[in-house]
């Protein structure tokens, strides 16, 4: 019989919190159990496995991230929503280092994380819209968001900024002015 008050959904806002706290790697069934005081079998009538519960988190992870995204987008176009969507991902990276590693989590395609990965490419949609970008480029220049976001991002958590000038928090402002500068100069496609 499953425990009153256990629901796929507390399991999982209880997963994305504890990756907060000890990181994403470190978040199990059997450490999710500790943390409610019961025993791991019955956690298995709302989560199949450790994968499973990590894709929950990182659907969640990525729906927060989409709604804050959106939030920060909306009336804005070009160079401001940009620099909104892009302090959107390094905000929640900031703010909640466990979900934003479970929000790169590799989830099997059909799953829900699909859904929730296309709001995100129709937020840099969005954003690039304001650069009038076409296709293939608009898709080449999504790629080159997602690779900023993250790799500023990742850098900056792994503490690779922590010790030299200027610092990443300044350097920030600095990368999005140049990536504005790329997008609103994009290069023609060349024949191969």
């Amino acid at each position: 019989m499953a425990r009153v008050g256990l629901t796929p959904e507390r399991l999982t806002r209880a997963g994305a919190e504890l990756a907060d706290e000890i990181g994403f790697d470190q978040v199990s069934v059997s450490a999710l159990a500790r943390r409610f005081g019961v025993q791991v079998a019955s956690l298995y009538s709302h989560v199949k496995s450790s994968h499973d519960l990590h894709s929950r988190i990182a659907v969640l992870a990525l729906g927060e991230m989409a709604d804050r995204g959106a939030e920060a987008v909306a009336g804005r176009a070009g160079r401001d929503a940009l620099i909104a969507l892009a302090g959107v991902y390094r905000d929640y990276a900031r703010e909640h280092p466990g979900r934003y590693a479970a929000a790169q989590y590799r989830v099997e395609p059909g799953s829900a994380a699909v859904e929730v990965g296309r709001r995100h490419s129709e937020l840099s949609r969005a954003v690039l819209r304001g650069y009038e970008l076409g296709e293939p480029a608009q898709t080449d220049a999504i790629r080159l968001l997602g690779s900023v976001f993250h790799g500023y991002v990742s850098l900056e958590l792994g503490g690779s900024f922590d010790h030299s000038s200027p610092s990443g928090s300044d350097s920030w402002p600095r990368v999005l002015d140049a990536l504005d500068v790329l997008l609103r100069n994009w290069p023609e496609r060349q024949p191969q």
